[in-house]
């Protein structure tokens, strides 16, 4: 830990990966503080599933915060065009990208840290089985990092915040198999960028293609996939 505090907010967004960081954080001897952002995104799906899972979890809090990103545009998860389907190419950044997200969301997380004397943030971004987001990088969580003790009281008086991203190494394949090793049930989650009207994962966006692909290098069948059309 960073500091005194057993405490840790946990981004949650409802999908796969941070139902898995938050699930090491609470592995770790945390007490969990979830934190979801509602910021105009194209659904509602991720929010209820992000319920679902803080529960799971048993998170001592799970606050909902609106932070409407969709008045600003820019990306297709704010309805800006539409959701792509071709398939992820981590060399390009696709149109799916939501300009400063994990910036704006991490910023949000330090402050209720600060409040709760937390000094352990866990989000779950991946470099490896992404789509290319550049907020996803070891070099932003690195920089974030060091601008959370710049920026807070805490920080300046001598507490050293952490950013921690337990997956941001591994497959999703690897991610997927951890998550199963502590029991966690992943049809609780919601990962699709383009659901259908009653939620069923569309199938063919990056998300639903990379968590396919993990499913499947992992050796294990999706909760979901009896859903997709």
């Amino acid at each position: 830990m960073s500091g005194a505090s057993s405490k840790a907010v946990v981004l949650l967004s409802g999908g796969l990966d941070s139902y898995t960081a938050a699930a090491i954080a609470r592995e770790s001897g945390f007490e969990l503080y979830a934190l979801t952002v509602n910021y105009g995104q194209r659904h509602a799906h991720e929010i209820l599933a992000a319920r679902k899972v803080a529960e799971a979890l048993g998170a001592s809090a799970h606050r909902e915060l609106a932070v409407n990103l969709s008045s600003l545009g820019g990306s297709a998860l704010l309805g800006d065009g539409d959701v792509p389907k071709s398939g992820p190419d981590p060399s390009v950044i696709p149109s799916t990208y939501v300009p400063a997200r994990n910036t704006v969301m991490l910023a949000l997380a330090l402050a209720w840290a600060e409040v709760l004397g937390a000094y352990d943030i866990f989000i779950g971004v991946n470099a490896l089985d992404y789509s290319g987001y550049p907020d996803c990088r070891p070099e932003f969580i690195e920089a974030f990092e060091r601008t959370a003790t710049l920026a807070t009281k805490a920080g300046v008086e001598g507490g050293r915040f952490r950013i921690q991203a337990p997956l941001i190494s591994m497959t999703k394949a690897q991610i997927i198999r951890r998550g199963v090793s502590l029991g966690l049930d992943y049809g609780l989650t919601h990962s699709c960028y383009d659901p259908l009207a009653a939620g069923a994962p569309c199938g063919r966006c990056d998300s639903c293609v990379l968590r396919a692909r993990g499913f499947e290098e992992a050796g294990l069948r999706d909760p979901l996939v009896a859903h997709v059309v």
